[in-house]
Formats: C-alpha cells, sequence, structure tokens
C-alpha cells in the first residue's frame, strides 16, 4: 500500500483543524484487591475445595490469551496452591485460536504477559491436540485440549466480564474459557460455527459437556473494576458454575466503566491490542461492535486508532472497527496472526483495513473532516490511552464548559484546553 506523507491526501487535510483539549479524570466506584492480597486471597478461596486436590495428582491450569490484571500473579499463586497439597501442577495454553492457532504461538503471548516456566515455577504445555467428547445439546461437537484432559484435574482461571460481540447469559468466563480456549482451535470453530447469534447458546451447552466428561475440578475466575484493577476473585465448585457465573456476571457489569459524557463527533484510542480486549478496544466502552447481537458504548460519527501495543504481536483483530488507522498500525498487522481468529470465529468485520493515513495528525484529521452535520468550530473528540484506563482522558474544548459546570457527576477537568503538539512527522506528543 502506497501510504506517502506530503501527497494527495496530505494537502486535502492540511487545513483541519484540530481542537484545544483538556486533561479530564473519570471517577468510578473502586473496590480493590491488593496485588499483594492476591495471593492470600487466591490460598483463601481454594482452601474451601482443598479436598479435591491431594498429593500425587498432576493439575492443569488454564491460562489465556487477554491482558487480565496481575495474571501472572494470579496464575503464579494457583500453581503454588496446587504444590502446597502436594500436586504437580503444570499451565495449559487455553486461548482457542489465538497466537495464531499454533502452539509456539500460544506459548508467546503468554510469555507477554509474564506467564513463563521460569516465573510460574511449573511446566507449560502448549499444543493444539485435542480429544472429542462428545455432541452438545445445541448439535456442536466438543473438543477439549489433550494436555488439560490427561490430566488428574483441571482449575479454570479466568477473567469474567461482559463479552464484546454478544450478550447472554453467560459471556467472558469459565464457560467460555472451557468451550472456546480449552476447545483450542477446533472447539472455538464449533462455539461460532452457527454464528454470533447463536454463540450465547452454545457457550453453556459445550461447557456441561465438558464438565461432565473432562475432569474440571472447579473455576476461579477474577472480576476487574472500572481501573483494570483485580476487585473480586470467587472460587466455583465445578457442578456450580453453570448456576454461579451469570451471578457474577452482573456484578461484572456493574464494575464496567465508561466515557461519561456519552457521545461525541470523534474518537481518538492511542493504542488498541488483544491485551486490551479481544477486538483491540472494548466496544462496551467504544461502541465500536463488529456484530448486531451487542450495544453499547460511546457514541460517535469517527473513530481513529493510531498504534498497536506490542503484547498483540501482530494481532489486529479489530482493527476494521476504526474508520481510520495510521501507517504505523498498518505496519505492525500480521495477517498470519489475526486471520485465524476470523475463520475460527466466522466474523470478518473486525479485520477490514479501513483507511490508512500517513501519522497520527492526519488520522484526527480525516476523522473530523469527514463527519457530518457538525460545527467544526466546536468538534468533540475524546481521546483514551486504551479502552481498558479510562480514568484520565482527554476531552476537546466543546466538552470544557459543561465539564466545569458539573454536568456529569465523576467527570472532572484536571487542565484547561490547550493546542495538542505534534512532531515534524506529524507524530502525538502531547501525552493523556
Amino acid at each position: 500500500m502506497n501510504i506517502i506523507q506530503g501527497g494527495t491526501v496530505s494537502r486535502l487535510l492540511h487545513d483541519v483543524k484540530i481542537p484545544q483539549m483538556f486533561r479530564a479524570s473519570q471517577t468510578f466506584p473502586r473496590e480493590v484487591i491488593s496485588p499483594g492480597d492476591i495471593p492470600g486471597k487466591i490460598f483463601s478461596e481454594l482452601s474451601k475445595l482443598a479436598h479435591k486436590v491431594n498429593p500425587g495428582m498432576n493439575i492443569a491450569i488454564t491460562a489465556g490469551s487477554r491482558g487480565i490484571a496481575n495474571v501472572a500473579t494470579i496464575t503464579r499463586s494457583i500453581a503454588d496452591w496446587v504444590k502446597s497439597r502436594g500436586a504437580t501442577p503444570f499451565i495449559v495454553p487455553a486461548m482457542g485460536s489465538h497466537g495464531g492457532a499454533t502452539a509456539e504461538g500460544q506459548l508467546e503471548v503468554l510469555a507477554g504477559y509474564g506467564i513463563t516456566e521460569a516465573a510460574m515455577g511449573c511446566e507449560i504445555r502448549s499444543c493444539m491436540d485435542t480429544v472429542e467428547l462428545g455432541t452438545s445439546d445445541t448439535g456442536r461437537r466438543v473438543f477439549i485440549d489433550k494436555n488439560a484432559y490427561s490430566s488428574d484435574g483441571i482449575i479454570i482461571s479466568c477473567r469474567l466480564k461482559p463479552h464484546n460481540a454478544f450478550r447472554g447469559d453467560y459471556e467472558s468466563g469459565p464457560c467460555k474459557m472451557m468451550a472456546v480456549g480449552l476447545g483450542k482451535q477446533k472447539g472455538a470453530e464449533q462455539v461460532h460455527s452457527d454464528g454470533m447469534g447463536r454463540i450465547a447458546k452454545n457457550i453453556p451447552s459445550i461447557a456441561k459437556v465438558i464438565i461432565d466428561k473432562a475432569p474440571v475440578l472447579f473455576a476461579i475466575p477474577s472480576i476487574e473494576n472500572a481501573y483494570d484493577e483485580t476487585c473480586r476473585i470467587e472460587a466455583i465448585d465445578a457442578p456450580d458454575i453453570l448456576k454461579r457465573e451469570p451471578e457474577l456476571l452482573k456484578f461484572a457489569f456493574s464494575q464496567m466503566p465508561s466515557l461519561l459524557v456519552g457521545e461525541g463527533d470523534v474518537l481518538i484510542v492511542d493504542e488498541t491490542g488483544k491485551n486490551y480486549s479481544g477486538t483491540g478496544v472494548d466496544p462496551n466502552i467504544t461502541g465500536t461492535f463488529s456484530t448486531p447481537y451487542a450495544t453499547g458504548g460511546v457514541k460517535v460519527q469517527r473513530t481513529c486508532f493510531l498504534n498497536l501495543s506490542d503484547e498483540s504481536h501482530g494481532n489486529s483483530l479489530g482493527v476494521g472497527l476504526a474508520d481510520v488507522i495510521t501507517k504505523k498500525f498498518f505496519d505492525r498487522i500480521d495477517t498470519e496472526k489475526m486471520y485465524p481468529n476470523c475463520i475460527t470465529s466466522t466474523v470478518l468485520a473486525s479485520a477490514r483495513i479501513p483507511c490508512v493515513v500517513a501519522n497520527d495528525k492526519e488520522a484526527i484529521q480525516l476523522c473530523i473532516r469527514t463527519c457530518t452535520g457538525i460545527d467544526r468550530e466546536s468538534v468533540r473528540v475524546i481521546r483514551i490511552p486504551n479502552s481498558l484506563h479510562i480514568g484520565h482522558i482527554m476531552l476537546s474544548a466543546a466538552y470544557y464548559d459543561d465539564v466545569m459546570s458539573g454536568k456529569w457527576p465523576g467527570l472532572s477537568a484536571v487542565s484547561e484546553p490547550e493546542e495538542l503538539v505534534f512532531d515534524d512527522d506529524g507524530e502525538l506528543v502531547t501525552a493523556i
């Protein structure tokens, strides 16, 4: 793709004015478990189910592909607890088709989160081989990771949160970790094969087969608050997972942050990636949904993504949810890492390439220039660092008076409006 700075596109955008911006703070409820208290909390929760792990057992612990708060500490603590019971833990990558649907790629994803054999003090067994367990009551074949199935017991470690593409009683949590994560590429494909409109039914039906036929001991999901901090960890005995997960999902919804202004014209996202959401950004925040089966988030006309995180290893799934991206973002895209997700999930919108421009400044200008029905002298622009950390954001001057008057409880200005600073290459210098 021929993307140049100083060509026709640059000329057409040259005079588009970017409004002054000010820094703002968003305040949300903040129930939290401090990182130092996490090992003790895990030991306390798992002690309730200690009778299920006995000396000499080989215990599989799941680890997924999401950027979960304190994930390395959580995973290591579970492994340490298993050792305290005289059993031998090992970690299983449970991430469906992520990591390019290869054993090596999934190890690479875990290493990016600090989950290595040296750091965890136990073996990581990564493979894409599965065992077929039967058929769910929705007619889907059920698969599970071969290493996990051959263990003496499986501990489902995961995050529990609202999903970014559908709604149901079971969204992202233990049931999805079993059906999609432990199912590897084959299992994930079965879950998604009927389309996103049926996934909310397929997940619990497949999870039920896994609970019944595989050595699942219990789940220990974590829930995060609006600041991407661990706020709840709870151990759930295997027979209780299907009953308890929907209850915890309601709590997880109550902890979700939001962009308090509710709507605007342009949304700038500094960085996206798999460490922030399965679709690069969480559409529950940004409003950029890839399917019609979920709604919410901020309402804007245009969205630009400025960069892709290192932790994504080139998997830019979600890029298609933007209207504009930068050349540096485009250059980081690895279709070998991204397309296996699309093939497995059947959702192609997330992988479509939007408009690509030379730099950050032109990405913002193109969004402003193509908004319709607005007063460009008072354009409403929202800037966030990513979709996980929105306690500190930037807003354009059009919001300033309303913020100062207290229009949105929990939102306050921490600076006055000022011009954004770009370097000679058009890259954004001003920090949030």
